[in-house]
């Protein structure tokens, strides 16, 4: 398997890449692994047949989750930071899909969005270990918040992601990831209830 660094999309911007690598290598679910996750994801739709821009959606990859510190803005700060790192174009592309992150709700038309959203909440469907270990990274990121508050708010943030016909904007993410991602998805929101 390529080394994550190799997977930067662009023959250039090597000291970008480097500071992102930096920044991603961290405690938490938002991590290197995550990255390397949502770019393996992108690999899985653009296998399966999902027609997208490649290069500003593992850009957006790379850059969507780099600031990220569970205050609200973080996906905008991420943004801003692809806005001044990368020439034009992608910048405007990259920085636009990036903070599409922050809800999740592409245009169905909309087919790089689309692709980069399904990447990320791919997740949704992991096995049960790693699920679990999802979860557990998510509740260190949010260490301050008490639990009853952290499971009203996580919760509320899973059935906002359910709350629609599809979880996955893109045909193969259905396919691939829809049931999985529901069942792991309604089952933590009981085990949060419980708690809350």
């Amino acid at each position: 398997m390529p080394d994550l660094a190799d997977r930067w999309p662009i023959p250039a911007l090597h000291d970008v890449r480097d500071a992102l690598l930096t920044a991603w290598d961290r405690d938490g679910y938002h991590d290197l692994r995550h990255l390397t996750e949502v770019l393996d994801r992108i690999d899985e739709l653009d296998r399966a047949g999902e027609r997208f821009d490649r290069v500003p959606v593992v850009l957006a990859a790379w850059f969507h989750d780099a600031v990220y510190d569970a205050l609200p803005d973080a996906e905008e700060r991420s943004a801003q930071w692809a806005e001044h790192a990368l020439p034009e174009p992608p910048a405007a592309e990259v920085a636009r899909l990036v903070r599409m992150t922050e809800h999740h709700r592409p245009f169905p038309d909309d087919r790089n969005a689309c692709v980069l959203s399904d990447a990320d909440l791919a997740i949704l469907a992991a096995p049960e270990e790693r699920y679990r270990e999802y979860t557990l990274g998510v509740r260190r990121e949010y260490a301050s918040v008490g639990d009853e508050d952290f499971a009203v708010g996580r919760a509320a943030v899973l059935r906002d992601l359910l709350d629609g016909p599809r979880l996955f904007a893109t045909d193969a993410g259905a396919r691939l990831w829809e049931g999985a991602a529901r069942a792991n998805s309604t089952a933590e929101i009981g085990r949060l209830e419980d708690r809350a």
